[in-house]
């Protein structure tokens, strides 16, 4: 078990009753918390100032959400665990968190020991999920991952211009390559998404599961 005295922890959640309470849990299990904060730019500030073991962080904050938190921090090259704690259980907020590689996925429900096991976890390296998360849901979000991995460098950079409703043409100026090589990333990425519906299938696709897809 780790010594719960050197985990150092930032937490961030846009309502304070709710952080202070956060807060007040944490140091009396004897965690370190050593900085708190009420939108995603105080959260992401303290994070690179302090280098916390970990961060708690809310998904819906103002200014940047967590999962925004989290992207531009591992952009940053933080070596900071993630955590992320909401109400949401959504599929999609799954997917979102485990393209992003995110340590810990909660919800405001669990109980407290829940939420020591998942730090002990994210300390560890490894990944939580709240047992509240079916595993279906669970299971989906691997599978859309594993589809994703299968895709190129340039393949996936399409994909995420499409997500952002670029059209073919569009592309094609973007990345100074001809239109046909873009329809021929688009085949191959419809292929290794093993999606039908034609050449629509792709776009539906990606606006679909954009979030994800951006989070890459």
């Amino acid at each position: 078990m780790t010594n719960k005295g050197n985990i150092t922890i930032v937490i961030a959640d846009d309502h304070p009753m709710l952080l202070k309470g956060l807060q007040d849990e944490l140091e009396s299990h004897g965690y370190k918390v050593v900085g708190q904060a009420l939108n995603g730019m105080q959260a992401l500030e303290l994070i690179l100032t302090l280098t916390p073991s970990v961060a708690l962080l809310d998904i819906d904050m103002p200014l940047l959400t967590g999962f925004e938190v989290i992207k531009t921090a591992k952009e940053k090259r933080s070596l900071t665990k993630f955590i992320v704690l909401s109400f949401h259980k959504e599929a999609e907020y799954v997917s979102q968190a485990k393209a992003l590689q995110i340590n810990g996925y909660l919800l405001k429900e669990d109980s407290f020991e829940e939420v020591e096991r998942c730090i002990e976890a994210a300390v560890n390296d490894e990944e939580y999920f709240s047992r509240s998360f079916d595993a279906f849901s669970l299971r989906n979000a691997n599978e859309e991952l594993r589809k994703l991995s299968l895709l190129t460098p340039s393949e996936t950079t399409i994909l995420k211009l499409i997500a952002q409703q670029y059209t073919s043409n569009e592309i094609a100026d973007t990345l100074c390559v001809s239109s046909r090589t873009v329809e021929k990333h688009r085949s191959n990425i419809i292929v290794k998404l093993g999606l039908e519906g034609g050449t629509n299938a792709v776009t539906n696709w990606a606006l679909v599961h954009k979030n994800t897809i951006m989070a890459m």
